[in-house]
This record gives C-alpha cells, sequence and structure tokens, in this order.
C-alpha cells in the first residue's frame, strides 16, 4: 500500500504467471518480462549499500536486472514502551516478527526477556509456537495487525487485531481495535477481570434468591402472588446490579 500511494495513479498492465514465494517476494510475467519483487536475497542484489537497522527494503528485479530498492523506515506505536511495562508483570511476553532479527537489539529495551523475542517467523510458526503454548495449559493473548497473523490471531485464546481503520480488511479475530486505543490495552485486560468478577457475583446473588425462595416455598408460605412478584424483582436486581457495577468499574479503570 505504501509503494502504491508513492508511485500514484499509473496505466495497469496485464500480469501474468504471478506468484507468491512466502517470505521471500512475489514474481509474475509483465509485458513478457520476468519481475521479481522482494528481499535482496530472492532477487539476487548485491548488499554493498549500507541498510538502516529501522528500515526494510522491497527490491525490484526485471528481467534478471535489479534496478533498485524501496526503503520503508520501521517505527514502533506510539506507548509501545509504556503497554509492555504495564503488562509485564502479569503477562509473559513474546514477539513473533516476520521479519529478520536486525533489530533484536533495537527491541531489547522494550522486552525483559531477550530470548522471547523470535524473527524469521512465518505465520505457520507462529500458529505452532501458540499451539505449543496451549499445549502447555498457557492461556494465550494473540495481538497482531497483519494477514500474516490471521492464523495465530484465530488459534489463540484471545485474538486482537490492532487496525489504523477498523473499517478496512482485518484479519478475522475476537478483537478489532481501533489503533488509537492501543494505550488504554492494559486498561482492558484488568477491566475483562473484573467484569468476570461481577458476572461471578450475580451468580451468586441469584442462587442465593433461589435458596431464598425455595426455604419458603417447601414450608407452603409462600404464595404464588408474592412468588411471581419476587421473580422479576430478582432478575431486575441482577441485572441492575451488573449493570451499574460495571459501568463504575469502567469509569474506575478510565475507559469512560
Amino acid at each position: 500500500q505504501k509503494i502504491k500511494k508513492y508511485i500514484g495513479q499509473q496505466q495497469l498492465v496485464e500480469i501474468k504467471s504471478y506468484q507468491e514465494i512466502i517470505g521471500k517476494g512475489i514474481q509474475a510475467v509483465v509485458n513478457d518480462q520476468d519481475v521479481l519483487i522482494g528481499s535482496a536475497s530472492y532477487v539476487q542484489a548485491n548488499l554493498h549499500q549500507p541498510q538502516n537497522n529501522l528500515a526494510t527494503r522491497v527490491y525490484i528485479n526485471i528481467s534478471n536486472q535489479v534496478l533498485g530498492y524501496f526503503e520503508m523506515e520501521q517505527g514502533y506505536r506510539k506507548g509501545l514502551q509504556e503497554v509492555l511495562n504495564q503488562l509485564a508483570p502479569w503477562y509473559n511476553q513474546y514477539l513473533l516478527s516476520g521479519d529478520n532479527d536486525k533489530e533484536r537489539e533495537n527491541l531489547k529495551k522494550y522486552f525483559t526477556q531477550n530470548q522471547n523475542l523470535l524473527f524469521n517467523q512465518t505465520p505457520a510458526d507462529k500458529l505452532k509456537f501458540i499451539s505449543n503454548l496451549q499445549q502447555q495449559h498457557k492461556k494465550v493473548v494473540m495481538i497482531g495487525d497483519g494477514l500474516n497473523d490471521a492464523g495465530a490471531l484465530k488459534m489463540a485464546h484471545v485474538g486482537i487485531s490492532v487496525t489504523e481503520n477498523t473499517a478496512h480488511f482485518s484479519p478475522a479475530s475476537d478483537v478489532i481495535m481501533d489503533a488509537n486505543e492501543f494505550l488504554n490495552l492494559p486498561k482492558f485486560f484488568k477491566f475483562s477481570k473484573n467484569t468476570l468478577k461481577v458476572i461471578h457475583i450475580s451468580f451468586l446473588i441469584s442462587l442465593l434468591y433461589n435458596i431464598v425462595g425455595l426455604s419458603f416455598a417447601v414450608q407452603g408460605t409462600l404464595s404464588p402472588l408474592i412468588a411471581a412478584i419476587l421473580m422479576p424483582i430478582s432478575s431486575v436486581t441482577v441485572i441492575a446490579f451488573t449493570t451499574l457495577t460495571t459501568t463504575y468499574l469502567a469509569k474506575k479503570g478510565g475507559l469512560q
């Protein structure tokens, strides 16, 4: 998308024999010329120019001639360090990246455990990694923003897709999060746990209502009219409790 935006509107040409080589690039025949687009090794480019560690290059080879490359500088989401620091005491964190490990040194300051930084991960590798964690009876949350994460997002117990525009295509996941809300991720996790406690308490309230009602019923002291009144009151009580409590927790957690 970045390359297309840079090039602008151009005349469309017919593409033949299109093929994607996973993890390397794409190839096709255009105007009877072989075109390769992808990594330096894939297009057989000589790496004689130094490369910025925070940049990714996409090389172009047409008819066995490397014409050049597009360079896109990498950037981390604003507030990444803050989010990871808030989650670190409660969760084990892993980075699964499809890029090579040239950014390892830059990412060390964000992640406390260097051994949890995994690079050159294909979609199948990510899927297998999450499956292995689940086989160890661990609950897994996967946070991703691309098609390469689609399988992992679906496999995880909770898949969170972060997108710049929620109206655009996003991988299938349990949660589609606007990128502007990324800083609130720790708050969402805490709110979810608190909400689960509210649900458990509401079950307890409902159970107590039934126990009290049954105790009167077995003694024959509860008239049908009183029972007809108490039943909807119990339901209203539980609904009111859950609504008011979750609203309060959301405000307390800074989500409203």
